[in-house]
């Protein structure tokens, strides 16, 4: 390898080296703020139970009220849950499935244009949390969050 190649090499993993330092911030931002995004939006759902039962009532859904209780709750705790980092890849799994449900339910059109029409499909209402919960999904919570501080008193919750 020529002298240049490994010069080039060498700022190459220095930087990886250093982009590596942001990995958990960038997982603390992204679960703190559409942790309470989520929240929000939950507190939301529930204080405003009848308008939010008549959405699910025109969409058709079974049992629209206490659907609307159901998915109150799951984003008012997922969110609370979330941003603390507690029990995060089965909350992030719990609210990507409930965004999913929301583009199936409520924006028909943006969940088919997946392959067809990015730009529809990222521009709908559940694309963001939807997306941030499969970060947290795949990535974990970081190191900055409650489960990784509560594993330090059940060293043996992950050999199962």
């Amino acid at each position: 390898m020529s002298a240049m190649m490994r010069y080039f090499a060498s700022i190459h993993y220095k930087a990886i080296g250093m982009l590596k330092y942001l990995e958990n911030p960038l997982l603390l931002f992204i679960r703190v703020y559409f942790g309470y995004s989520i929240f929000v939006s939950g507190r939301a759902h529930l204080m405003h139970l009848d308008s939010f039962t008549n959405f699910f009532t025109s969409l058709n859904l079974p049992a629209p009220h206490y659907t609307a209780i159901f998915v109150g709750l799951v984003e008012f705790l997922g969110g609370i849950f979330l941003a603390f980092g507690i029990g995060s890849r089965l909350t992030a799994f719990i609210l990507f499935c409930d965004m999913t449900v929301a583009y199936i339910t409520a924006d028909q059109e943006a969940w088919h244009s997946f392959f067809i029409d990015q730009d529809k499909f990222t521009a709908a209402a559940p694309f963001t949390i939807w997306f941030a919960s499969l970060l947290i999904l795949i990535l974990g919570p970081g190191k900055w969050a409650l489960d990784t501080w509560l594993k330090r008193f059940w060293p043996d919750a992950d050999k199962s």
